[in-house]
């Protein structure tokens, strides 16, 4: 018995072995009736959120169920720097580089961000494992409180000495003048930053990956609509420039925070704020504390070295910056969507370690694994083949095509095999122990890629194909070392 279904005449279709009848339509069995159905049912079951705990049933299931929304937050995350620089790159080559090199320093805002978040994600997770929302509530307070200082303190600085920081990283005269205040509303409005991660943190080791997810959908809706419209100045908004593509991205975020305090103390969410929670535990704070400072290391030490990287491409020349920047942006929105699968795999091993069931969470970590590298195995390949196109799309000057394909092909050459270890990376983090990816990000960046990366690039002459190489070289022996470390299993007995 079989029965007619409409569906695009495209290669789903064809994947499921249906016949093409007239119209587009296909005959499909109804066991393939039953497959697509299923599948339909967990996309719906993943985006709405319903599941929030994952120590029990099939773990294949629980990475899908959490790794969808997780990776739909990231993508809308990452889309925030695509559009940005979609939209800049209208303007000209100097406002690129005021948008990459500002980028490359406010990554390390974007590392205690992650850091915070990191911790939080940990704690929350562990206590809802325990069975504790009470204990979970309490901790993201002091997360809260323990962000928002480092924001107010981080911003002052950073917009007093916005200036010096391009100048540092070799910005013309005339590309300061271009991008000052850019630079200074991203610095000054870090906070939104760190607070965006840190709710998006505690929703995830809540196992409410959906919620994370609708916060950046809508502050990604705010800054599309407003970056044509601040940048351009169209209709009655003025013509701002690339100043106008921080001011929208900042809102868009503003809107995105708003959302999340929404859930957090409508007293809906799994982890319900309430006034009671609303005061300082130091005890909290400091272990919090403790993990956040080596979690932001860990990340602070990469993207410093993403600085010093910058800083020799910029020996080769604006076309070499503009290239590199758009590459890294269309990696990023690559990159980051896998990070939602290796957040997925950080919240699996926080709640089946609360829960006392460590070899779940450790299988947890190695289905995603390969999961991951399957996915970026993919996406690779694609990049690599199309890159002048992707690169042309943003700007078509020769030059900066040029750099830009060259640092496509050989970063995601590298990055194959660092798709299973970023999974490996993030589950120690998901178990507390941050002080692991630390040392081999340490080791990997700093002994490794700068020394590596100045060699090819200044001494050997090799300039911007030296730094990838460099690049793509520490990418996978961190996946290598990770992989390693994590097989001894010393992380399943970390206390938090």
């Amino acid at each position: 018995m079989v029965c007619a279904v409409l569906v695009p005449l495209s290669a789903f279709g064809r994947e499921l072995n249906c016949f093409p009848a007239c119209y587009g339509a296909f005959i499909c069995t109804p066991d393939q009736l039953y497959i697509m159905s299923k599948i339909r049912d967990i996309l719906w079951e993943a985006v709405q959120g319903k599941e929030k705990q994952f120590t029990t049933g099939s773990i294949k299931k629980a990475i899908v169920l959490l790794s969808i929304p997780m990776i739909l937050e990231m993508a809308m995350e990452s889309l925030f720097a695509v559009v940005d620089v979609f939209f800049v790159s209208r303007i000209g080559v100097e406002a690129v580089n005021v948008v990459g090199l500002t980028e490359s320093v406010i990554t390390i805002i974007y590392s205690l961000a992650w850091g915070i978040a990191m911790a939080a994600t940990a704690m929350v997770a562990r206590r809802i494992g325990e069975d504790k929302p009470e204990e979970a509530a309490k901790a993201a307070v002091q997360a809260i409180i323990l962000a928002m200082i480092l924001g107010v303190v981080l911003g002052v600085v950073g917009f007093i000495f916005a200036g010096d920081v391009l100048r540092l990283m070799g910005a013309s005269a005339s590309v300061i003048e271009t991008g000052i205040n850019y630079t200074r509303i991203s610095f000054a409005t870090n906070i939104i930053i760190l607070m965006l991660f840190l709710l998006n943190g505690i929703f995830r080791g809540a196992g409410d990956a959906a919620i994370a997810m609708y916060a950046l959908w809508i502050a990604n809706a705010v800054n599309i609509i407003l970056d044509p419209l601040l940048i351009f100045g169209i209709g009655p908004f003025p013509e701002m420039g690339v100043t106008g593509a921080a001011t929208a991205t900042a809102i868009g975020r503003s809107v995105g925070i708003a959302f999340q305090l929404y859930i957090l103390f409508n007293g809906k969410s799994i982890v319900p704020i309430a006034v009671r929670h609303l005061r300082v535990h130091w005890d909290i704070i400091k272990r919090l504390a403790k993990v956040a400072a080596t979690g932001a290391g860990q990340f602070i030490i990469a993207s410093a070295s993403w600085i010093f990287l910058m800083r020799i491409i910029a020996l080769s020349g604006p076309e070499a910056v503009a290239g590199y920047t758009i590459a890294i942006r269309l990696i990023v929105f690559t990159i980051l969507p896998s990070w939602g699968l290796a957040n997925a795999a950080a919240t699996l091993v926080g709640q089946n370690l609360g829960a006392g069931q460590p070899d779940r969470a450790e299988a947890s970590v190695w289905k995603a694994a390969w999961y991951n590298m399957a996915f970026l195995l993919s996406v690779s390949i694609v990049f690599i083949i199309f890159a002048p196109f992707f690169i042309g799309f943003f700007n078509d000057t020769p030059a900066v095509v040029s750099a830009g394909v060259l640092s496509l092909r050989i970063i995601f050459a590298g990055f194959i095999f660092y798709g299973f270890g970023m999974v490996v990376t993030q589950a120690f983090n998901g178990a507390g122990d941050t002080r692991t990816p630390t040392l081999l990000n340490l080791l990997c960046f700093w002994v490794i890629e700068i020394p590596a990366g100045y060699l090819m690039a200044v001494m050997l002459g090799m300039g911007l194909g030296g730094v990838c190489l460099a690049v793509a070289g520490s990418e996978t022996l961190l996946a290598i070392f990770s992989i390693l470390i994590f097989r001894r299993g010393k992380w399943k007995k970390v206390e938090i």
